[in-house]
This record gives structure tokens, C-alpha cells and sequence, in this order.
């Protein structure tokens, strides 16, 4: 099993304080929530009992959060979780979430895939236009004229003369639009 795989040891020490095994520094709970998120599973440790903390610390993670506003428990379910520990439903709530999130996982992958495969924004209508659009866009940024290859010589073509005549014509507007606003402001 390598490292990525093994959950990341962490020792809470008498002072309640949170020490990373593998970096031997300190960590916070934010730090071990970056940590999950980026898909790493975490196991905390009481020093000195040898205790197991990680349900704990983990529930308090989701406590900070949902007190912030980040609410992604809706009420409904909170209350029905609380019921689920007095009733004989909990054993089947464990197995029951487990499998609900394992799908919800499964389900984003499975979208994500999606996505990158056959790109969705491709279908919609006038995507062709906007793609023509952008390609003209960096063509004339990058000083290509249209329908132009990059390695296409000065002067092959008709098409180089008429480019730089209509050029020469917009900076001779842009110049009667320049001199017209300059006597508007006197």
C-alpha cells in the first residue's frame, strides 16, 4: 500500500493539538479537511489512550462548516438523522448514506466523463458562428489575415493588398474621428 493509499496518521496530543506523522508539523482542522478533500482519508489518534477521534473530528468539521452558512445538510435531513438514533433504523441509516454517497460519487464521474468526451456547448445552435468568431479574432491578433496559414508568405496572394488597404482605410477614419473630437473638446 503506498502512502497516497494509507490513511494519514494524525496524534492528538494531551494539549489537544493536532500533529501531522508524515510532515511532523501541526495541523489544523481546516488543514484536515484540505486534506479529505483532495482525497486523502485521515485517521486521528489520542496519544495517549490510543482512541480512535476521527468520527469525532470529523462530525466537528461538519458542525464548523454548517455554522458558517455552508449548509449542505438541509434541515430535513438533520432532523432525520437525530430520529434514525432513536429509532431501530440505525442500522440500516450507515449502510443506507454510505450507498447514497458512493452513487452521488459515481454520478459526478460519470457526468465529468461526459463532458470531456463530447462537449455539450458543441451542439448548441450558432456555435459554429462564435467559433469563427474567436478563430478571426486570433487570427487578427496575431497578425494572420483570415483564411490565412501562419506560414503563408508576404505577398502570395491579391488578398494581402486588398488587407492592407482596408487597414490604411480604418486608420484614415480612426484619424477624421480623432481630429473631430479633438475640435469638439475646444
Amino acid at each position: 500500500m503506498t502512502d497516497s493509499e494509507k490513511p494519514l496518521l494524525v496524534k492528538r496530543y494531551a494539549s489537544r493539538r493536532l500533529y501531522n506523522t508524515e510532515t511532523s508539523d501541526y495541523v489544523t482542522l481546516e488543514d484536515i479537511a484540505r486534506f479529505i478533500r483532495e482525497g486523502r482519508d485521515v485517521q486521528i489518534i489520542d496519544l495517549k489512550s490510543g482512541d480512535d477521534l476521527t468520527r469525532q473530528y470529523l462530525l466537528q468539521i461538519i458542525a464548523e462548516h454548517e455554522s458558517r452558512g455552508e449548509n449542505v445538510l438541509p434541515l430535513g435531513v438533520l432532523n432525520d438523522l437525530v430520529r434514525s438514533y432513536a429509532s431501530q433504523a440505525t442500522s440500516m441509516v450507515p449502510e443506507f448514506l454510505a450507498t447514497s454517497f458512493e452513487m452521488l460519487r459515481d454520478s459526478q464521474t460519470r457526468m465529468m466523463e461526459n463532458m470531456t468526451r463530447a462537449n455539450p456547448l458543441a451542439a448548441m445552435p450558432g456555435m459554429d458562428a462564435v467559433r469563427a468568431q474567436q478563430e478571426a479574432f486570433l487570427k487578427a491578433m496575431t497578425g494572420q489575415a483570415p483564411g490565412r496559414s501562419p506560414s503563408a508568405s508576404q505577398g502570395e496572394d491579391a488578398s494581402d493588398a486588398a488587407a492592407g488597404e482596408d487597414l490604411e482605410a480604418i486608420r484614415k477614419q480612426l484619424a477624421a474621428l480623432q481630429d473631430k473630437l479633438s475640435k469638439i473638446d475646444k
